[in-house]
């Protein structure tokens, strides 16, 4: 088919529909989107609760445990230890479809009765790492989320094979780090930003193969430099014991210098490596992606979010996000993993196939509107069917989708083909899509989405932040509950008090650092605002002749005096300050 242009349903904007698109919507047998991809995504977002958590009982063994859904959420919930085991059976709670009703209030319904698990992740594969959620293969991690393949790790997202690294977001096979951002195979690599195979660096950004280095920006296999400037070992050794960030006040001092040192230097207009044909932003080892963000190992996709750099390959898959490892032919769906044809579904895992607007369903094959099955196949709203039934009740009930449709509060019309509503997710979406599209209560209230006002937390704090200790602390702090110094303020379910634990303590002291004055939801924020949006403006290439430069040019350019003719999308807004190149400019300055 030729490309289209759309009016989203959501948000009333034009959209396109290419021939692509439409190519890969009849390979996998849905109509085309209503949503545009933005929308859609958020849509997404809204089901995905990785940093809320809060206290709730099993309702089988009776166990307190920590839960992605909050008290008043119409959600049963149990442990993860009762959820994976064999102790119940959620086919128990199949009823018949009602044709005298939308299908998706049917869903809702049988969603509301069968358990839900209390944290996400592949809980067999977990060793002495229970307070974590959407995580597998961990060891010894403590509140990491979104992560997999790591050991000794504590207050983290998406951290994948690295060990003892604290407060780090998006990094891959990193050991010994604390507080990097979008970081690879570093060693001892603290307070830095988009930093590959480097060693003892400091408040860095954007360097590669780079030892003992402290404030600097865009180098190259370089040793003992300070804001970009060159000392001798022992010269830098020296400076370094009065630079090191050994309290509050030299980290504040050290990041205002780096960050104004940051912003005087190029940066190519997105943050990719080993890639080919790929757009969007934070994109690693893949090829053939467009529009995609913050993803590793993927192929011949569009439209993917948080794709997890596993040990197998993502591919042919739009509209999907967090994790899809060894999965195929993905479309509008969330959190699943090892899994082929899965559409309109939510926790789908373990080997899962033509799967359909399901949700927490593990090492099953063709679902329809099913919530809680193991192992199980030709199943309707947790009804077991014979295949030659599953297949005509299925059909039957894609017409009764197009002809009796899900309509939600806002007058949006939820036929065959689209995701869950937001209005019906068990979370706000101030716990959920907020962090990367962030609205105001009244706005995300107005257009529908819900709002969950933060529990009240009883918590009986005795000390600040500033009145923590600078050195000695290990015996001493281990038993305070320190009041986050955003004191509640922060739009990003600040858990307004915190504790330490042992580990951390050790880690704190053995590197001479000081003790944080923020909840680990703070931090996390902090460390997600120093990342692009997962959104794309057009921008032209900022390298331009030398009177108009903000930034000289060390080397001649392919365009030579005149401005560089390139243009490209890329997540830097033109609100940012950043100096952005394009490829060729980028790629002339580096090398």
């Amino acid at each position: 088919m030729n490309a289209e242009e759309r009016n989203c349903q959501n948000c009333k904007s034009q959209f396109a529909v290419e021939a692509d698109d439409f190519d890969f919507y009849k390979k996998v047998e849905v109509p085309p989107p209503t949503w545009c991809p933005e929308c859609r995504l958020i849509r997404r977002l809204c089901w995905r609760n990785e940093r809320s958590l809060h206290k709730r009982t099993c309702e089988l063994c009776g166990k307190t445990t920590l839960a992605v859904y909050a008290e008043a959420a119409p959600i049963h919930v149990y442990c993860n230890e009762c959820w994976w085991s064999d102790k119940w059976e959620a086919m128990e709670q199949g009823v018949d479809f009602d044709p005298s009703r939308p299908f998706l209030e049917q869903f809702f319904d049988l969603m509301h009765k069968v358990p839900m698990v209390s944290r996400f992740g592949l809980n067999p594969s977990l060793v002495n790492s229970e307070y974590t959620n959407m995580v597998g293969y961990l060891k010894n991690c403590y509140l990491l989320t979104h992560s997999d393949y790591s050991e000794d790790c504590s207050y983290g997202s998406n951290v994948t094979n690295s060990k003892q690294c604290i407060d780090a977001y998006l990094i891959d096979k990193c050991e010994s780090c604390y507080e990097i951002t979008n970081c690879r195979d570093c060693y001892r690599t603290m307070f830095s930003v988009d930093c590959v195979s480097c060693h003892n660096v400091y408040f860095s950004k954007n360097c590669s193969g780079c030892t003992d280095c402290f404030g600097c920006a865009n180098l190259r296999n370089q040793k003992y430099h300070i804001f970009n400037q060159p000392y001798t070992k022992e010269e830098y050794e020296a400076k370094l014991k009065d630079l090191y960030p050994s309290d509050v006040l030299k980290i504040q001092d050290a990041f205002a210098n780096a960050e104004e040192l940051w912003r005087g230097y190029p940066q190519k207009y997105m943050h990719e490596r080993l890639n080919s044909h790929v757009t969007g932003d934070y994109i690693y080892n893949s090829k053939n992606v467009r529009d995609t963000f913050l993803a590793g190992k993927l192929e011949d996709s569009r439209f993917c979010m948080m794709i997890t750099p596993g040990e197998g390959v993502m591919s042919n898959s739009y509209d999907f996000t967090h994790f899809g490892e060894n999965s195929e032919l993905m479309y509008e769906a969330l959190m699943c993993g090892w899994c082929s044809r899965v559409r309109f579904s939510w926790f789908i895992t373990v080997t899962g196939q033509d799967i359909e607007y399901s949700i927490g369903c593990i090492t099953c094959k063709d679902l329809f509107g099913c919530v809680g099955l193991k192992k199980k196949q030709y199943c309707i709203l947790n009804k077991q069917y014979s295949k030659e039934e599953f297949e005509a009740l299925r059909a039957r009930i894609l017409k009764h989708m197009d002809e009796m449709p899900y309509v939600d509060k806002q007058r949006r019309v939820y036929k065959y083909g689209e995701f869950f509503p937001m209005e019906a997710s068990p979370f706000g979406y101030n716990e959920t899509a907020h962090i990367y599209f962030p609205l105001a209560k009244e706005d995300a209230v107005q257009r529908g989405y819900v709002w969950r006002e933060p529990d009240e937390r009883n918590y009986t704090p005795t000390k600040t932040g500033s009145q923590l200790p600078l050195e000695d602390f290990l015996d001493s702090v281990k038993e305070e509950v320190v009041a986050c110094d955003h004191k509640g303020k922060c739009m990003h379910n600040c858990s307004t008090a915190f504790r330490f634990i042992p580990y951390e303590l050790a880690f704190y002291r053995q590197n001479k650092l000081p003790l944080p004055r923020l909840c680990t939801n703070c931090r996390h924020a902090e460390r997600v605002a120093r990342t692009n949006p997962p959104r794309l403006w057009a921008r032209e290439c900022m390298c331009r002749d030398v009177e108009a430069a903000v930034y000289a040019n060390t080397s001649e350019h392919f365009h030579g005096a005149n401005a560089c003719p390139n243009q490209f999308e890329t997540s830097y807004s033109p609100e940012n300050p950043t100096i952005v190149y394009c490829e060729q400019c980028y790629q002339q300055e580096m090398i």
